[in-house]
């Protein structure tokens, strides 16, 4: 486990307001405590330089520390059912086993007068039953993602216990059913009880957590009375349980487990779970989910009201390790201190992070270590969970991510891979788009930050104060809040310039119960890891259909004029200028670059990202899917090379329906709305990577400058 490390409890806060910090320390070893503000998060030497401002606060210098464990996996907790002194119980459940053979996993269990009752798949993937000491297995393995119906009898008074293990959609000739007996001693099983659904507890400790699918589990009475039979199919948007039994003893889910799942009963003919939520009565359990880390807080800051707005972050050390934890700060309330915001792409750091790439840090550690970057990466810390860029140990997505734990790869100082190009810096997320805020900061112009969970926190209000907003390197997953939000400030006369690529692709979307949750289902097409499972393409969190925004009826195209159509490698290419430059109406953009911004020249064919400005993830214009008419490519970053593919979503047959200079490209545009603002897009992830080379003073950089300039000028756009 990392030395020492942490997370915050939001991603920002205003100037005034207050932001704790939880820090894990093993050993218990002490720490010395600083806080920075961070100009340039890259650490390459040979990069735009390394830069930090320290931030004196009260808080700064030694501290206690603390070890803390991170304990993934996720259940159902009933801390008390009243159990009646009967002469014995039933417990049933339909199960979806999708790691049958992995070793033992409990699926029912409850604790009553010293006597621990278990229903679980046991370590040969056959059902198995235990009353104290007492044990009964079916023997016979069920497979993996088919129903089963279980059930178990303990009989006092006949002095016996039983297990049924029933395939609900039986195979050939596979015995993967059956039924086992056993005489057993049992004594007096009432009491109250503490249950557990998905895994055993042991004090505060889960273990033996089962994978796959739960429906319905219940407990009665031999009778058939029911004790508590907890009806999944409610309350699905929530990390609480329903008991539709007498005592109407609900539970709370641990470490967000995935809802809005198929149940054994799903017909097929409903895809919304909001229409016939009784087939949708299943969680999905996992052994590696992951929640909230329920760290005890460490220390909270009260953000002096004179720092100003910005990236920062909380810098921990001691002689075991470090961590920077990063944070954003907004100007106090009703004390906007500029006209240029820098929109943080905190949805997409989010939904990116905890990304357990097997070997990662073996490859950067020498690079880290001679730059003093971070060395600790998630797959040497996989206890904090994984991405959605990950699957679970059994081969489902992961859909639900939280931002309370610690978030490795989402560090300042850091470098997120191998650039391939020589002096490339290999920087992601709060690396690269510090070079937008060490660009600002150089050129003297004043900015704020705003995070994307401010934008849906407050919608279009969270930008209104603001004459233009500058999207970031790589603006991926919106929530439909944040969309309206964007649309609506452009509809009102905003100015936005998209500093990226392989922007505004994917439906995410929090949960208003446990907000530090994220989940994106990645639904019917896309450049994506895995795949929704057919039925499941509805969010639990709101109840919206995921997948591509373009499928949902809000293409990037018609946001910021084009959108995700090409990827291959970290490696970047330079841009071409059009005729379009010459246009009387993109004049602005060439002023002071005349001479260089002729059709056909080239530009940005260096940086810090892949070698050029045009790389990694391309986004080009298309009029069928929303591009403006009046859009102007000014410039055209064309890459033909193998490593190249389209997106999925535009490959009706096996060819692309456009030539591959069209959608092999980051097109370069720009429009003016109808409510006198303009949007700038440049369609490339390694885009921002060429703004700081020659100390900001190249053709790219110059270029966006003339367009934040332009754009800052209150006078309306045509």
């Amino acid at each position: 486990m990392h030395q020492l490390t942490g997370y915050t409890d939001r991603w920002s806060a205003r100037a005034g307001e207050r932001i704790g910090f939880m820090v894990a320390s093993a050993a218990d070893r002490a720490y010395e405590l600083r806080f920075v503000r961070h100009l340039c998060a890259d650490p390459n030497p040979d990069g735009p330089g390394y830069r930090e401002v320290v931030m004196p606060h009260r808080l700064a210098g030694r501290k206690p520390g603390q070890a803390r464990s991170a304990r993934p996996g996720s259940c159902a907790t009933i801390d008390a059912l009243a159990l009646p002194a009967t002469g014995g119980l039933v417990l049933s459940a339909r199960i979806w086993p999708t790691t049958p053979a992995k070793g033992r996993q409990v699926i029912l269990g409850l604790e009553a007068g010293g006597t621990r009752i278990e229903l679980a798949i046991a370590a040969d993937g056959g059902a198995e039953f235990r009353v104290g000491e007492a044990r009964v297995a079916v023997g016979r393995p069920m497979l993996p993602r088919r129903w089963y119906a279980l059930e178990a009898r303990c009989d006092a008074p006949a002095g016996t216990i039983a297990l049924v293990q029933t395939p609900l959609a039986p195979v050939g000739t596979i015995a993967d059913g059956g039924q086992a007996t056993r005489n057993a001693a049992i004594g007096t099983l009432g009491g109250v009880a503490r249950v557990t659904i998905a895994a055993r507890r042991e004090g505060a400790v889960a273990e033996a957590f089962c994978n796959g699918k739960i429906e319905r589990p219940t407990i009665a009475q031999l009778d058939g009375t029911t004790i508590a039979s907890w009806d999944f199919s409610v309350g699905i948007a929530t990390q609480r349980i329903v008991d539709r039994g007498p005592q109407a003893a609900h539970g709370q889910l641990v470490n967000l487990p995935t809802r809005a799942m198929t149940g054994s009963n799903w017909t097929g003919e409903v895809h919304d779970w909001k229409v016939a939520p009784e087939q949708y009565g299943a969680i999905h359990f996992h052994d590696d989910d992951m929640g909230d880390c329920g760290w005890p807080e460490s220390f909270a800051l009260e953000i002096p009201k004179d720092w100003p707005s910005g990236f920062y972050a909380a810098h921990v050390r001691n002689e075991a390790g470090e961590d920077y934890i990063p944070f954003f700060v907004r100007p106090a309330r009703g004390a906007r201190t500029a006209d240029v915001a820098f929109l943080v792409p905190t949805f997409t750091y989010q939904v990116y992070s905890c990304f357990v790439r097997p070997g990662r840090s073996e490859e950067i550690r020498e690079r880290a270590i001679a730059w003093g970057a971070l060395t600790e990466t998630p797959d040497l810390n996989p206890q904090f969970g994984l991405s959605t860029y990950n699957s679970h140990s059994d081969g489902s997505g992961v859909s639900i991510v939280s931002m309370l734990r610690p978030q490795l790869d989402t560090r300042p100082r850091q470098i997120s891979l191998m650039d391939p190009v020589p002096k490339g810096s290999g920087t992601g997320r709060i690396g690269c788009d510090s070079y937008v805020i060490d660009w600002l900061d150089r050129a003297g112009i004043a900015h704020d930050v705003v995070t994307d969970h401010d934008l849906h926190a407050e919608g279009v209000d969270a930008l209104k104060p603001y004459r233009v907003v500058i999207c970031a390197q790589h603006p991926e997953y919106h929530s439909l809040r944040m969309m309206d939000g964007l649309e609506r400030y452009l509809g009102g006369g905003g100015r936005l310039m998209y500093l990226g690529g392989n922007g505004f692709y994917w439906r995410a979307e929090p949960s208003t119960d446990a907000p530090h949750a994220i989940e994106l289902r990645r639904a019917e097409g896309g450049i994506r890891v895995w795949a929704t499972e057919v039925g499941e393409s509805y969010h639990q969190f709101g109840g919206g259909y995921a997948g591509l925004w373009r499928r949902i009826g809000k293409p990037a195209h018609r946001l910021v004029g084009n959108g995700f159509s090409a990827q291959g490698r970290h490696l970047g290419f330079p841009y071409a200028f059009t005729d379009a430059i010459r246009d009387p109406r993109v004049a602005f953009m060439t002023a002071g670059i005349e001479n260089a911004a002729a059709p056909g020249a080239r530009f940005g064919d260096s940086g810090f990202m892949g070698g050029g400005a045009a790389g990694f993830e391309l986004d080009s214009a298309d009029e069928r899917y929303g591009t403006p008419p009046n859009a102007l490519i000014v410039a055209k970053g064309i890459v033909i090379h193998d490593d190249y593919g389209p997106v999925n979503e535009d490959m009706l047959i096996h060819r692309h329906p456009r030539p591959r200079e069209d959608w092999s490209c980051a097109d370069m545009l720009f429009f003016e709305t109808p409510a006198g603002g303009a949007v700038f897009s440049v369609g490339s992830m390694t885009y921002v990577g060429s703004l700081p080379p020659e100390g900001y003073a190249n053709t790219c950089a110059k270029l966006t400058t003339n367009v934040l300039r332009r754009f800052l000028d209150p006078k309306a756009f045509a």
